[in-house]
């Protein structure tokens, strides 16, 4: 299944667009003060043990069929009808360009109108002031801070 928008796409999260993300992906400061270094067997394993869990919907985000991010809805509980919102952009080169946004407003448009979740939580690092942003402009409503993370919630009305 591809989802396709103006200037990104999301496609199926393949264990070859996950390695392509890995070996271009620099860590963002305003997430981690860690540096990334790409490690082919730690992709393989946190492909195997994320993107292949049931309880999460991948999607690689691609821009010119290149694999620019991935997102995911992840803790899906189908009674509850609830999920959690999660993205990573590659690098700074496509930050900045909308194709985030887009990304986000199309999966959340996907598991709202087809698979039918009613609420989509999400989170923020306090210092990721750019993806905080982006959630509220996507109508999630902030609920509390702790120490690491901001926590937001988007209810279908």
């Amino acid at each position: 299944m591809v989802l396709q928008g103006e200037k990104i796409m999301l496609v199926p999260y393949t264990i070859e667009r996950c390695h392509d993300f890995y070996r271009d992906y620099v860590a963002d400061p305003a997430m981690t003060y860690d540096t990334y270094n790409y490690d082919k067997e730690k992709v393989d394993r946190y492909y195997q043990s994320k993107v292949l869990d049931t309880s999460r919907l991948f999607f690689a985000i691609c821009h010119n069929d290149k694999t620019i991010g991935e997102i995911q809805i992840k803790r899906i509980d189908k009674e509850k009808l609830c999920g959690t919102l999660s993205i990573h952009l590659v690098n700074d080169a496509f930050k900045g360009n909308g194709y985030g946004t887009e990304a986000q407003r199309l999966l959340i448009d996907y598991v709202i109108n087809t698979l039918g979740l009613k609420i989509i939580y999400a989170d923020a690092v306090h210092r990721n002031h750019r993806s905080k942003h982006i959630l509220e402009k996507l109508g999630f409503e902030h609920l509390y801070d702790d120490d690491a993370l901001a926590y937001y919630k988007f209810s279908v009305k």
